[in-house]
C-alpha cells in the first residue's frame, strides 16, 4: 500500500467518523429537545391539575325567593307554576335575566344546541327543559355499538352548555302546551314512580322536541333495537358481546349459533348502513383476534331495504358503490324488501320479484336493528291536534321564519324533525290576487298579470319562501313557458297552474341533524336581533307589525352535502358532486365529524377514541 494510499484512507476515516459524531450529535439534540418538551408538558399538566383540586370554601347563605321554594298554583289545571329558580341569585348576569323575556327551550338536540349557542344570554330568562340532561352526537352513534368510539364521547352534558349562557335547566317531560295561557306543561318521574306535574311560563317558546323511530305499523317491533340515544347504543353493544359469549357455549347448537350471529338491519338509510358496516368491520377485524375462528364463518349482516336501493336519496353512483361495496364484504343487502311482521327471533318480510311477484321470506335474528324513518312524539302529536290550521300529520308546520302557524304570532317557534316549513305558495298569491281584484274592481278569476307584475310577484316569492329561488331563476322563461295563449299577460288559471308545478318540486326540508342545526343557528341569531331591537320598535310603534319580518329574513336551508361509512370506505354526496374512495375518505369522514364536535371536550374524546382503536383494537367489553 502506498503512501498515498494510506493518507486518502485517514481522510476517509476522519471524514467518516465526524459524520458519524455529527449524526450522533444532531440525535441527541432531537431527543433532548422532544423528551425536554415532554417532560415540560407533563409538568405543566401538573401543574394545571393541581388547580383543580380545590379546598370547601367558606359556606355563604344564599338568599332565594319563596317563589322557587313555593311555587304559586294557576293555569288550566292548577298546578304549580315555575315563575322563580333555585340560581337565580347565583350571579349578576343571573340577576339581571330575571326581568328579561323568558325563553323556554324543549329540547337537548342538535337544534336546541346550535340556538343556545347563537343567543345572546343577557337578552333572555333562558330555560331548557328535557327528559335527557345530555346532547348527543347522532351521526357517530352506530360507531358507539361496536366500541370504535366510546359512549362519553358522543354526550356533552347541557348542564355545561346551559351555564355558558346562564340559563336554567329542568330535566322533565313536555306533555302539553297551552298557548292562551303561555305556559308549558311538564312532568317529572319521583323516585316512588309518582307522576309530578308543573307549569313553565315563557313569552317566546322553541320546540325541538326530535322524533322517534317510524313503525310503519309493523308488529312485533317490541324485538327489535333501535338507535337514537346514548342507551340505545348500549344496549345494542351488550347484546352484539352477549351474543358472541353464549355462541362460544358448547352447549348451544349450530343453529342456535347461526341465530346468534345474524344480525339484521331493517332500513338502508344512512344510519342502517353505517351500522351494518361497523358492525361488520367489528366481526372482520377484532371476533378473530379473541374469539374462536369458527365464529367469524357462521356470522351474517343482513340489511333490509323497501327501496331499490340503499342510501336511496344520495346520488346513484354513490347507491351503486355501497352496494358493491357491501356484496364484496359479504353482507346480504335484500332491496325491494318490505317487512310484515318481526318476531322474537326471525324478522317475516316479502321481496318483489323483477315480474312484479313476490315472495314471502324469513331471517332468523339474534340482533335486529329497525331503522326506517322518523315520526311524531306525543308532544308534537298534541301541538298538531290542537290548532285547526295545522294540516300536516306528520309534523308541525311552520312558516318562513319558523314560527308555528296557529300560534301568536311571534311567541312559538318549531325545529328539527318535529317540524317542516310550509311552503304553499299559491295561497301566497291568492291574497295578492284578492287585494288586487279589489283594487280593480274585478272578480279573481277574471283578473290578469302583466310580465312586470309577475317579476314583482317572483321577487316576493323569493323572499318570502327562500328554498322557492332554485325553481325561479328563469322568471321570463316561466312566464312565456305558461302564457299558453300569448296574450302578454298570465290569466288566473295559467298562474295557479305555474305555482302548482312549482309547489309540486319543492320537498320538505330533510329530517338530518344539518338541517336542525342550521335552523338552531338561525333561530338562535333572529331571537338575538329581535331582543336587541323591540325597544327601537317600540318607540316607532311597530310592535303591531310582524317583528320577525321587520328585522330578519326567512329561514334558507343550504344543504351542504351528506356522508356515510360504508366499511373501510366512505361516500360524499355534495350537492351533484359525488366523491368516494378507502381509507382516505374515511380519514376525511372523520375530519368533517371532528370538525363539528359541540365543544373542545367531545374532540378531544373522538380522538383519543380513534388512536386508541388503532393502538389497541375496539373496546370489546359489555359495560
Amino acid at each position: 500500500m502506498t503512501g498515498n494510499q494510506q493518507l486518502a484512507d485517514k481522510k476517509l476515516s476522519k471524514s467518516m467518523k465526524k459524520r458519524v459524531l455529527r449524526v450522533l450529535h444532531i440525535s441527541s439534540v432531537i431527543i433532548g429537545t422532544g423528551v425536554t418538551t415532554v417532560a415540560i408538558l407533563l409538568m405543566g399538566f401538573f401543574i394545571y391539575d393541581s388547580t383543580t383540586y380545590k379546598e370547601l370554601d367558606e359556606i355563604e347563605e344564599i338568599e332565594l325567593s319563596e317563589l322557587a321554594l313555593n311555587p304559586k298554583l294557576g293555569g288550566p289545571k292548577n298546578l304549580p307554576i315555575l315563575s322563580k329558580y333555585l340560581d337565580d341569585e347565583d350571579n349578576d348576569i343571573n340577576r339581571i335575566s330575571m326581568d328579561k323575556p323568558k325563553l323556554v327551550v324543549l329540547g337537548s338536540g342538535w337544534g336546541a344546541v346550535a340556538a343556545l349557542k347563537n343567543i345572546s344570554p343577557t337578552d333572555y330568562h333562558i330555560t331548557v327543559i328535557s327528559p335527557s340532561n345530555h346532547f348527543v352526537f347522532t351521526p357517530m352513534l352506530p360507531s358507539a355499538t361496536v366500541g370504535t368510539l366510546q359512549l362519553r364521547s358522543l354526550a356533552e352534558p347541557i348542564r355545561r352548555l346551559v351555564s355558558n349562557i346562564h340559563g336554567h335547566f329542568l330535566a322533565a317531560s313536555a306533555d302539553k302546551i297551552e298557548l292562551n295561557d303561555r305556559l308549558v306543561e311538564i312532568s317529572q318521574t319521583r323516585p316512588n314512580g309518582e307522576r309530578k306535574s308543573y307549569y313553565v311560563p315563557y313569552d317566546k317558546l322553541i320546540i325541538a322536541v326530535g322524533s322517534q323511530s317510524n313503525t310503519h305499523g309493523v308488529e312485533g317491533l317490541e324485538y327489535c333495537d333501535f338507535l337514537k340515544t346514548i342507551d340505545d347504543a348500549r344496549k345494542i353493544r351488550r347484546k352484539v358481546i352477549s351474543n358472541l359469549e353464549r355462541a362460544c357455549l358448547p352447549s348451544t347448537s349450530e343453529d342456535e349459533r347461526k341465530r346468534l350471529l345474524s344480525f339484521v338491519v331493517c332500513g338502508g338509510g344512512p344510519t342502517g348502513v353505517e351500522f351494518a358496516a361497523e358492525l361488520y368491520d367489528y366481526l372482520n377485524e377484532d371476533l378473530v383476534k379473541l374469539y374462536p375462528k369458527v365464529l367469524r364463518n357462521l356470522v351474517s349482516v343482513h340489511v333490509v331495504q323497501s327501496q331499490g336501493h340503499i342510501l336511496n336519496t344520495y346520488d346513484e353512483k354513490i347507491s351503486e358503490y355501497a352496494q358493491e361495496r357491501f356484496k364484496k364484504d359479504g353482507i346480504n343487502v335484500l332491496t325491494n324488501s318490505r317487512v310484515s311482521k318481526v318476531y322474537d327471533d326471525r324478522v317475516i318480510f316479502t321481496q318483489k320479484n323483477p315480474d312484479g311477484s313476490n315472495d314471502m321470506k324469513e331471517l332468523p335474528y339474534g340482533l335486529c336493528l329497525w331503522s326506517t324513518g322518523v315520526a311524531q312524539c306525543d308532544i308534537t302529536k298534541d301541538i298538531v291536534n290542537s290548532i285547526e290550521v295545522q294540516k300536516n300529520r306528520r309534523a308541525i308546520e311552520t312558516d318562513g321564519h319558523l314560527r308555528v302557524l296557529g300560534a301568536p304570532i311571534g311567541e312559538v317557534y318549531a325545529i328539527g324533525d318535529c317540524s317542516t316549513v310550509r311552503t304553499n305558495i299559491s295561497e301566497h298569491i291568492v291574497e295578492f290576487l284578492k287585494t288586487y281584484a279589489i283594487k280593480s274592481k274585478k272578480q279573481m278569476e277574471e283578473c290578469s298579470i302583466t310580465f312586470q307584475q309577475w317579476r314583482d310577484i317572483a321577487m316576493n316569492i323569493k323572499r318570502r319562501f327562500p328554498q322557492a329561488s332554485e325553481h325561479l331563476k328563469r322568471v321570463d322563461h316561466l312566464f312565456t313557458e305558461y302564457d299558453k295563449n300569448g296574450s302578454g299577460e298570465l290569466e288566473f288559471s295559467e298562474l295557479m297552474d305555474l305555482l302548482k308545478d312549482i309547489d309540486s318540486k319543492m320537498t320538505s326540508l330533510p329530517a338530518t341533524a344539518q338541517r336542525a342545526h342550521q335552523q338552531g343557528q338561525y333561530l338562535g341569531r333572529k331571537l338575538t336581533r329581535v331582543a336587541r331591537t323591540s325597544s327601537s320598535l317600540d318607540m316607532n310603534e311597530l310592535v303591531s307589525k310582524d317583528i320577525d319580518d321587520l328585522v330578519y329574513s326567512p329561514f334558507e336551508y343550504k344543504h351542504l352535502g351528506s356522508l356515510a361509512y360504508v366499511g373501510n370506505a366512505a361516500v360524499f354526496d355534495l350537492n351533484g358532486y359525488s366523491f368516494f374512495g378507502g381509507l382516505i375518505a374515511v380519514y376525511l369522514w372523520r375530519s368533517v365529524y371532528f370538525a363539528q364536535g359541540v365543544s373542545f371536550r367531545t374532540r378531544a374524546l373522538l380522538f383519543m377514541d380513534w388512536l386508541t382503536r388503532g393502538l389497541f383494537g375496539r373496546d370489546m367489553t359489555s359495560l
